[in-house]
């Protein structure tokens, strides 16, 4: 997993260590790896492996009694399921909201597609273009890193301006990643596009593609 996975919306717990600054201490590195374990799980279509390796990296950085770090980590969670189209409450945010910084309450509102004029400072600075962006797809088209750029996408599709060249980007870029979870979500939503608009031989073709994908691997036998 790219280690720039680390970097979404102010989530890195600044992990990685400098040549002349001493080694950062065991909970960084170990949460570090189970982040990104836990990120490549969820978006390969992984629950099981991706709930085991989250639960490792929260309790890590729960060891420093710092909720606002934690709320950090519970934030990349939410964020590789906005990624993934899956809209849900980010029950364990929510948890820690009070004493999360303002950055963070900013991520929070800006995942559920209800950023605000002021929130677009607080964001990294990939997604402030898209916090209030009326020209989504020039905006999306800078983010290079593949997993901002579908939490993007998926921002863009809750507030209803995920335009169908934001849809195809966000295809285009879950497959060039071979990241099964979000790939499917997002043929789902060219194919109901297709079928909206009664293109039926594209429907029908974008199924077929899914087929392909659907398919978990198998379960390794001793």
């Amino acid at each position: 997993m790219n280690t720039r996975l680390l970097s979404l919306s102010l989530l890195a717990l600044s992990l990685a260590a400098c040549s002349n600054t001493p080694p950062p201490p065991d909970w960084q590195m170990n949460a570090k790896s189970s982040l990104e374990r836990a990120a490549d799980a969820w978006l390969s279509g992984d629950s099981r492996i991706e709930a085991v390796e989250f639960a490792r990296a929260r309790s890590e950085v729960a060891r420093t009694g710092q909720p606002e770090l934690v709320a950090r980590v519970e934030l990349l969670r939410c964020a590789t399921r906005a990624a993934s189209l899956v809209f849900e409450t980010c029950t364990g945010f929510e948890a820690l909201a009070a004493d999360a910084a303002p950055a963070e309450l900013a991520y929070a509102r800006y995942l559920k597609g209800q950023a605000l004029a002021v929130d677009a400072a607080l964001l990294p600075e990939v997604h402030r273009p898209l916090a209030l962006a009326t020209a989504p797809e020039s905006a999306l088209v800078n983010i290079k890193d593949p997993l901002s750029s579908l939490v993007a996408a998926g921002v863009l599709l809750q507030r209803g301006v995920a335009t169908p060249g934001v849809v195809a980007q966000a295809v285009q870029t879950a497959s060039a990643q071979g990241w099964r979870r979000p790939l499917l979500a997002w043929l789902k939503v060219q194919q109901a596009r297709a079928q909206a608009s009664g293109a039926v031989e594209e429907a029908a073709r974008i199924q077929r593609r899914m087929d392909l994908v659907a398919p978990l691997p198998p379960t390794p036998t001793k």
